[in-house]
């Protein structure tokens, strides 16, 4: 087992505890993600009931990988490769569940857009950060319009309850926030050897590290690293609930994780959008839809939205288009 790169307790400076509580955690969660990863997105409803289960108790930070960077070539026929990008995203919405959208306009041009948005909003609270990057992530497997420009990165995450919006344009033009991403991105091609050698073993994303252009490799998009002062565990690809579960209680066996089974009407006030899968995975199966909840269909099952989500919701009530 090797050592981590850094101790925990360095990272807490800069990363905060899950559920927003001033505890000192001596497990952090590197969650290495891209707002328009689509098996990110069907990560969402074991992410969710994990950072649940942990509130308070580790610190979770995300890394944001730049999935489509600014050199990758253009295709050579944006139609083609949209018709299949958008096969792709269905067959893993088919090991998901997870929605897609009925249309997809294009293949994301950059992840930068989204990525910056995403890390300036952490400087507003993990409930804000959470739900901008939800709506991020919605952009492009709910809405099927990537929010691959600064601009529609912010259109689309307007309205987000308790979000600063001309704080967040602001931050996410910032050097600051510049060179965090480029911090996160640098991370993400470092990773542990771990993951260089994963092979398949029935899930249908392992999760071994991925080649990049130059022949070096970066994660897998999800991967979850979990470090503590004595050694890490790692958590690539698709992988059920139970897998992080066993990684935490390797790394650290004091820590339980506390029951996330909510009431129906609890959940959505909570999440304020839901999947299928989240309603099986963070409800306790009551009466569903809760009252309110306003459905929005999509080629692959509905996504919930509580009322107050839906009034500002760009799946209900379109923005108009800030793509130049």
């Amino acid at each position: 087992m090797t050592a981590p790169d850094r101790h925990p307790a360095e990272a807490s400076k800069t990363s905060e505890p899950v559920g927003g509580h001033e505890a000192t955690a001596l497990l952090e969660v590197v969650e290495y993600t891209d707002p328009l990863c689509p098996w990110a997105w069907g990560s969402e409803p074991v992410f969710r009931r994990l950072r649940a289960a942990l509130a308070g108790q580790v610190h979770w930070r995300r890394a944001y990988c730049i999935l489509f960077d600014h050199d990758d070539d253009p295709a050579p026929d944006p139609a083609a490769e949209t018709a299949w990008y958008a096969r792709y995203v269905e067959d893993i919405s088919a090991h998901t569940h997870a929605p897609r959208a009925r249309h997809l306009s294009r293949v994301a041009a950059s992840s930068w857009p989204s990525s910056l948005v995403a890390k300036a909003a952490e400087a507003q609270g993990a409930n804000v950060a959470d739900r901008v990057l939800r709506r991020l992530r919605e952009s492009v497997f709910v809405l099927g319009e990537p929010a691959d420009t600064s601009g529609s990165a912010l259109s689309v995450v307007s309205g987000v309850p308790g979000l600063d919006a001309g704080r967040l344009a602001a931050d996410a033009a910032s050097a600051d926030v510049l060179e965090r991403v480029r911090a996160d991105r640098a991370e993400a091609r470092r990773p542990v050897d771990d993951v260089l050698s994963v092979r398949a073993d029935g899930s249908p994303h392992p999760g071994a590290a991925k080649e990049t252009l130059d022949g070096q490799h970066r994660y897998a998009l999800p991967t979850l690293l979990l470090r503590t002062a004595a050694g890490h565990r790692v958590v690539p690809g698709w992988r059920p609930y139970e897998e992080y579960v066993s990684a935490v209680a390797e790394l650290s066996p004091a820590l339980l994780p506390a029951p996330t089974a909510l009431a129906p009407a609890d959940a959505i006030a909570r999440y304020r959008t839901l999947t299928e899968p989240e309603r099986t995975s963070l409800t306790d199966g009551g009466p569903w839809p809760p009252a309110g909840a306003v459905r929005v269909d999509t080629g692959n099952g509905p996504l919930w939205l509580h009322p107050e989500e839906a009034a500002a919701h760009p799946a209900v009530a379109p923005a108009p288009s800030s793509r130049p």
